[in-house]
């Protein structure tokens, strides 16, 4: 299961590179065109850097998912299969949505993370690592 590993591992690395940018425009950074379809672009309003705060603890509840199922971990009921293919689906829906967004920067630049982010899950999801395997 080492390629599980790999992958997890790049998983959260990217992951952590989401949660940020998240984190920064939750701060204040002008990024706004490069999230939420360039929406708001400049600095993003009160409400929308409270939802960055919570798409970041999303994102790294996540990444912990993907690491425990690949073994490297706390054991749990995050580390099961159902909730990595649930993680598959939801990265599989990221990319659709950065590959279709109105915004020409977050396509450039969220569209090849969220498939690596897809193609990571994947792999840890069909690697057939379970808690009980460790």
């Amino acid at each position: 299961m080492p390629g599980a590993r790999l992958a997890a591992w790049v998983f959260a690395g990217l992951t952590a590179f989401v949660v940020l940018f998240q984190l920064a425009l939750a701060a204040g950074a002008p990024w706004g065109a490069y999230a939420m379809g360039g929406a708001f672009p400049g600095t993003f309003p009160a409400p929308m850097r409270i939802a960055a705060v919570v798409q970041a603890a999303f994102l790294s509840g996540v990444a912990g998912a993907v690491l425990a199922r690949a073994g490297v971990g706390p054991r749990g009921w995050w580390s099961g299969r159902q909730l990595a293919w649930a993680v598959v689906v939801l990265t599989g829906v990221g990319v659709v949505l950065n590959l279709i967004t109105p915004s020409g920067g977050e396509r450039l630049i969220w569209a090849p993370v969220t498939i690596l982010m897809f193609l990571c899950a994947l792999r840890v999801a069909t690697s057939g690592a379970s808690p009980a395997n460790r």
